[in-house]
């Protein structure tokens, strides 16, 4: 377990199409593991593993619920959408910016789970919006170009 570097805007690879994982090895558990470190040292809510350099169709999501696991998703796909919402986002690949972006309020997602086994969620509200985030990192999408509408965010000076 490790915290891995989170890549930036402007590095290619987050506009790389993700391949996607046919078996779930200790390659795979190894870099889910490395996911989790580098998104909680990150502060973060969602990470894909582009975002640390690795082109495999694998997404994180961690809403700081105490009493739910984090949300491991390898292969995601969007089966189901409806609603629309803007909303602000911002990304870890991103610092210091968010964007006001449109996004489905409920999705439904299909993949598989670290066992291997077929998992379905339904989401609506800010998990809705993470998924749709997250797995569009795995197509090379970053939410900067759905935004509507991009801002800098101020540094908050310590006291």
């Amino acid at each position: 377990m490790a915290v891995r570097k989170i890549l930036q805007y402007g590095d290619k690879r987050l506009n790389s199409i993700c391949d996607k994982v046919f078996k779930v090895d200790g390659k795979i558990l190894n870099l889910v593991d490395d996911m989790m470190d580098t998104l909680y040292e990150g502060n973060g809510i969602g990470l894909a593993a582009p975002q640390i350099g690795v082109l495999k169709r694998v997404i994180l999501i961690d809403l700081g619920n105490e009493e739910e696991e984090p949300i491991i998703v390898i292969n995601p796909k969007i089966t189901a959408k409806s609603g629309n919402e803007k909303d602000y986002e911002g990304c870890l690949s991103y610092l210091g910016h968010e964007g006001e972006v449109f996004r489905p309020t409920n999705v439904t997602v299909e993949g598989m789970n670290i066992k291997g086994k077929p998992v379905t969620y339904k989401a609506e509200g800010l998990l809705a919006r993470a998924f749709c985030h997250e797995i569009d990192h795995l197509d090379g999408i970053l939410y900067m170009s759905k935004a509507e509408e991009m801002y800098e965010l101020a540094e908050e000076e310590e006291e």
